[in-house]
């Protein structure tokens, strides 16, 4: 057994490319290896900014020799069937078999030397290689057939044990030998095997393992942060990134102007994240430290103290412009700002920022009005509103667009506007996504809830609707918020005459035409598209797809927190003992239903006429416990205890297996049989008052 290493070298790989070529490669690898029959004990993938390589451990030295049996024709078939049969496998007529007078040919293929294959796999691999972008480049690029890699392809280690695999790919040879560190060691190094790899890049100041590197920056930058009484805010991405920026990653620390942490800590940052990709710290205390931790590519003689000195300049003029921004903001009130939300489009068929600004503004008051998100003062909600986008038109949010919202709440703070305001504005773009924080103060709750129901009846209105994996507007994002915040924040409220406010704002736009206004009933298609949603977040949180199904089945309730309710209740009843006697009396009830064709309506007990015979005795009982049920589930159901509505249904499963051991439901009497019918529907229909328990499994 023989391992195989490979190694392709070119110029820099971008960073977030590395971690996908690295099982790109192995993945293409393995595949080619399993269709020759040559299988790896293991293969490891490595990345630098300049190389990324492969090995593959324990391949057997052969493919194992192959014999194939192809049926042919029978002995009796004319002569022209068999001359294409002998085309076909490529044998001759004397290398025919003849088994029960039919033609087989057996071909008998010798195994390939490993080294062999590799080097026909390779070339492929590389070829059909899924860089997210790549290029063509030198005088060859004139032809579109011309070899595509992520940067210039430079050299190639291919090693099966100690020997060259040879091969070409794009006029570059494969060899033994690579190139170490840019600057510690420019020169080639020599690779005896898979087995050195490592280490004799180590030795030329190139560590192949991305997880290492990793691991170095991540110690050295804690190290040097505590030196100093700081700490490093985590940040893995951030990690990870540096240490596909780098092949000997040096952690240095630097330190800025405190004059600058006037400026808001996410501006901070954001510029030393994003732009610099610099590691965020913080003091004991846990504020914002004015540091700032670099990851350099070289060990400098003077321990790093000019990289620090111009990463410190870098910065400086970074954050002089942040902080220009800032103050240039703050001369503006936001409400001045907010007036030029009106040369933004929104959407061309949905006007501008400012007109999508005005009806959440009334959706919000509106929802605070109506007493639908509790305790919330209709004024600060529609002033929170009007201000919410107001930050978009700013030159801090023109430079870091990450920051609407959170720049827009700072700005109301700065001009003494309410904390509910400030807040408001700050946070209402949340929840964004799935584990984001929900909002729960009202002010902020009612804008949130009013934007995001305007995004998606806008949508809906003009018929840009998300479609498959297609959703450009993110308007599912934007529904699973509404229920989030429905939710968490026990919002009760009919989510159809929600939905029919927020649409009221564009049955009064001149934009939208009368047949626009008339298309398809669009607020009855967005409460769906919500349920659909609430269904979905269900199923992902490990509810029983059935249970969902039995809740949302009764149809005509679009209080997502009472349906909610339903839903959990469903879920703990029916693993208890009670559950099951509910959900076996129901069904037997049903089935007797069904066979029967019985298509009567569901009536309940006060709808009952009188019975025109005298009952049986287990009969007379059912009547007399469905009553009782009846009218305590009824009353658990008005108070949405629907557990206790669920258990006093389950009484009834001792009287109605006693019903059908004694009583005869399809009797010869027309009356008796009408009336045993409806005891029974009347059954279902007091579960169906809870949910549709045929859509329940088992």
């Amino acid at each position: 057994m023989t391992d195989f290493l490979l190694e392709l070298r070119s110029e820099e790989i971008p960073a977030r490319m590395q971690a996908k070529a690295c099982k790109d490669l192995q993945s293409l690898f393995a595949a080619e290896m399993e269709k020759a029959g040559l299988p790896a004990t293991g293969i490891e993938t490595f990345a630098t900014p300049r190389r990324l390589a492969l090995i593959a451990r324990e391949l057997p030295g052969f493919t194992a020799a192959v014999s194939e049996e192809t049926k042919g024709p029978r002995i009796s078939a004319p002569e022209q069937a068999l001359e294409g049969f002998l085309r076909k496998t490529g044998v001759s007529r004397a290398d025919l078999e003849e088994r029960d007078g039919v033609w087989f040919a057996v071909v008998n293929r010798p195994g390939r030397a490993t080294a062999d294959v590799i080097a026909e796999a390779i070339p492929a691999i590389v070829r059909a290689f899924p860089w997210p972008k790549s290029m063509r480049w030198g005088t060859a690029s004139a032809s579109s057939s011309s070899l595509r890699w992520v940067r210039p392809l430079q050299g190639i280690v291919a090693l099966f044990g100690q020997n060259v695999v040879p091969f070409e790919i794009g006029g570059i040879a494969s060899g033994a030998v690579t190139l170490g560190h840019r600057f510690h060691h420019p020169g080639e190094v020599s690779i005896g095997s898979a087995a050195d790899y490592a280490e004799a890049l180590r030795a030329a100041h190139v560590i192949v393992d991305p997880a290492e590197r990793a691991r170095i920056i991540e110690e050295r930058a804690t190290a040097l942060a505590a030196a100093s009484g700081l700490s490093v805010i985590p940040d893995p991405g951030l990690v990870a990134e540096n240490a596909g920026l780098t092949e000997w990653p040096v952690p240095l620390l630097g330190f800025f102007d405190p004059a600058f942490l006037e400026v808001p800590r996410e501006v901070i940052q954001l510029t030393l994240r994003t732009n610099q990709k610099y590691f965020v710290l913080n003091d004991a205390a846990g504020n914002l430290a004015p540091a700032f931790l670099c990851t350099a590519n070289i060990d400098a003689a003077d321990g790093g103290a000019q990289i620090v000195a111009g990463n410190g300049k870098v910065l400086a003029a970074r954050l002089s412009d942040a902080r220009f921004f800032w103050e240039q903001d703050l001369k503006i009130p936001l409400a001045e700002q907010a007036g030029n939300l009106g040369q933004i489009v929104f959407h061309e068929k949905l006007g501008t920022v400012a007109d999508k600004v005005e009806r959440v503004a009334k959706l919000a008051e509106w929802l605070a009005t109506e007493g639908i998100v509790p305790g919330c003062d209709p004024a600060l909600a529609r002033k929170a509103a009007e201000l919410c986008k107001a930050d978009l038109v700013t030159g801090m949010v023109g430079e870091f667009p990450e920051l609407q919202g959170v720049m827009g709440g700072y700005y109301a703070r700065a001009e003494g506007l309410p904390d509910a305001v400030a807040d408001a504005i700050r946070d209402h773009y949340k929840p964004v996504g799935q584990g984001d924080e929900v909002p729960t103060a009202p002010v902020t709750v009612a804008v949130s809830l009013a934007d995001k129901l305007d995004s998606v009846c806008s949508f809906f209105a003009i018929e840009e609707l998300p479609t498959g994996s297609k959703d450009p507007f993110a308007l599912r994002r934007s529904a699973l918020g509404i229920v989030a915040l429905v939710q968490q924040n026990a919002l009760r409220a009919s989510v159809g005459e929600v939905v029919r406010q927020g649409w009221l704002g564009h049955r009064l736009d001149a934009r939208l035409s009368p047949s626009d206004v008339a298309r398809r009933g669009v607020a009855i298609t967005v409460t769906d598209f919500l349920i659909d949603r609430l269904k979905v977040q269900q199923r992902e949180a490990g509810v029983r797809h059935d249970l969902i199904d039995a809740v949302f089945a009764l149809g005509g309730e679009d209080d997502l927190v009472r349906l909610l309710a339903r839903v959990k209740a469903l879920q703990g009843f029916v693993e208890t003992d009670d559950g099951r006697n509910l959900i076996a009396g129901y069904k037997r009830a049903a089935n007797i239903l069904r066979k029967e064709g019985w298509d009567g309506a569901e009536v309940g007990q006060a709808d009952q006429s009188p019975l025109s015979y005298v009952p049986e005795k287990e009969e007379a009982g059912l009547l007399a416990a469905l009553a009782s049920a009846e009218a305590a589930a009824a009353s658990a159901v008005e108070a949405e205890e629907f557990e206790s509505a669920m258990s006093a249904l389950a009484t009834l499963r001792a009287p109605i297996d006693a019903f059908f051991e004694a009583v005869i439901v399809n009797d010869a009497d027309p009356a008796k049989r009408a009336a045993r019918l409806g005891l029974l529907a009347r059954i279902r229909g007091a579960c169906h008052r809870v949910a549709d328990f045929s859509r329940i499994e088992g």
